[in-house]
């Protein structure tokens, strides 16, 4: 027997129409690391971590995402750009090609599940065609112990396979890769890109639909961490706006960096086991959470190596600018047992603001809450889907659109009910641009951003007096704990003072026409919350 063996059980996949495979069931992460290195699919650097490379793709697909529309799906999902309808013929007969494609070769298989809060766990099977596609699901998803294995019974089935490619006029897809979940067979379905984030992604899709719908649990595209009295703050926000950083705080121990519930009990639990987290011009100093703890079992992914060593050079973005590691949440020494929080404080909804309008850090209504977390605003930060190099602004509603297939006021009704319930202080934090928009102002510094985020934890910006932004409404602290006072009025930051007020109606206008679309479900207190103008 393989002294890497965690566990003896024979599996059969014939139920999935997988045929005489080689089943590498339920491998260590050692063996895991072991064969990809051995099969030539990666290296491993100087920390003892794993690097690959995933190849065409190193972002999501958004416009490759689709959903089997059937009896359970047809009346419920928010169709569209979003939410791109598949037909079941249409999925089964492509599922057909891609298990038969599976059949007779070596494939990686890990039972795993979803949601740490027992009540709402979720059994996945996953089948990768790589070990280290399978080393990240053992990263980013949640371990059963050894004896749950004896009679686990895999409720969603997760397939990726990137060496099959679609043939998008017979296979119905928009190109040679997709993503397709499937409500009625419980399968999420991938082919023709090896980037792991669709993996995770499809699984937060899927929960983002079984949640709301069958638990009446609020999912949420958040970060989340617990403080010595036991409060919760929930960070909302796009890639590339510092949810995995900011939460990340010495001070507060870590629930989770990316996908979160917050049940009807009060309670805020991680979907995931572990984080996925942008390398990106990482730093001991900036980040030592992540820095740490790119170690053996964490995965980066397509990062390049310093020539004639094993050594990552972070800054160099030749591949791509979306640089990724993944590793299990046990990296990170300051973790919350069991990914649990109770007691919901505070919520920072984070943008990057590319325009260098918003503020630094300022306080909203419950309004003014409705109105920014059904906006989302942000500006898309270069690599975090495919095609994108420059920043541009974007309005992704509930801070994760790609991902809802729910209409978003049903999520913003969620959300208020429970800000209200629970009567959490709302924050907007950008985490952007200051001094000018992007190319003539600077990234906010961000240990101002932590400075501002600990200020609101501790309560020291209750006492502040305020001053509400002559364009947007919302109330700007005068002053804050080891933040510089000329800062947190973004006005003050331009060489042109007259510049920033033109471009800031500007931006509110964006703001405005985005919102045309939600006015007909949003009542008057959410209106309210609207810029000035």
């Amino acid at each position: 027997m393989d002294n890497y063996a965690l566990f003896t059980k024979s599996i059969s996949l014939k139920n999935l129409g997988i045929e005489n495979a080689t089943i590498q069931y339920q491998l260590t992460p050692e063996k895991l690391h072991d064969l990809t290195v051995q099969y030539g699919q990666g290296i491993e650097v100087s920390t003892e971590s794993l690097a690959v490379n995933t190849g065409e793709f190193t972002g999501r697909s958004p416009k490759d995402r689709f959903i089997v529309k059937d009896n359970i799906t047809k009346n419920k999902v928010w169709w569209g750009n979003v939410n791109i309808p598949f037909e079941p013929e249409a999925f089964e007969a492509l599922y057909n090609k891609v298990t038969a494609h599976l059949s007779h070769k070596e494939i990686f298989v890990r039972d795993a599940y979803v949601c740490s809060d027992p009540n709402y766990r979720l059994n996945i099977r996953v089948i990768t065609e790589t070990p280290w596609a399978n080393l990240f699901c053992y990263n980013m998803f949640l371990r059963p112990e050894m004896k749950e294995l004896e009679n686990f019974t895999p409720e969603w089935t997760l397939l990726c396979v990137p060496s099959f490619t679609a043939v998008p006029e017979v296979d119905g897809t928009r190109q040679s890769n997709f993503a397709i979940l499937d409500f009625t067979k419980k399968i999420v379905l991938i082919g023709g890109t090896g980037y792991t984030g669709e993996m995770k992604k499809g699984i937060f899709s899927a929960l983002n639909f079984i949640l709301p719908v069958f638990k009446n649990t609020l999912p949420m595209h958040c970060s989340a961490n617990v403080g010595k009295e036991g409060d919760t703050a929930i960070f909302f926000g796009l890639s590339g706006t510092g949810k995995t950083t900011l939460s990340a705080d010495p001070a507060r121990k870590l629930i989770g960096d990316d996908e979160h519930g917050w049940t009807n009990e009060n309670t805020v639990f991680n979907f995931e086991g572990g984080c996925y987290a942008k390398v990106i011009n990482l730093s001991e100093e900036n980040e030592p959470d992540i820095f740490k703890a790119i170690k053996k079992g964490s995965i980066l992914e397509n990062v390049v190596i310093k020539s004639g060593t094993n050594e990552v050079d972070f800054e160099d973005v030749t591949i791509t600018e979306n640089t990724r590691v993944s590793y299990p949440i046990y990296h990170i020494e300051n973790i919350q047992p069991g990914s649990i929080g109770k007691n919901p404080k505070n919520i920072f909804f984070l943008t990057a603001d590319a325009y260098g309008i918003l503020p630094p850090i300022s306080m909203l209504s419950p309004g003014q809450a409705a109105y920014y977390f059904i906006s989302g605003y942000t500006a898309k930060v270069a690599g975090t889907e495919a095609g994108i190099t420059e920043p541009q602004p974007n309005f992704s509603t509930c801070f994760g659109a790609p991902f809802m297939p729910l209409h978003p006021t049903k999520y913003a009704e969620m959300l208020s009910k429970k800000m209200k319930d629970a009567n959490v202080k709302v924050w907007l934090i950008n985490t952007g641009w200051t001094g000018g928009p992007y190319g003539v102002g600077s990234r906010m510094k961000l240990k101002f951003t932590r400075a501002m985020i600990t200020a609101a934890l501790n309560g020291e910006l209750n006492e502040v007096s305020y001053e509400n932004h002559k364009v947007f409404g919302i109330a700007i602290p005068q002053s804050c704990p080891n933040v510089p006072s000329e800062i947190l009025n973004p006005r003050n930051t331009w060489e042109d003072p007259n510049l920033y007020d033109k471009k800031a109606v500007e931006l509110a206008q964006m703001f405005k026409s985005n919102f045309t679309k939600f006015e007909e479900f949003a009542n008057a207190e959410i209106m309210e919350g609207a810029p000035l103008v």
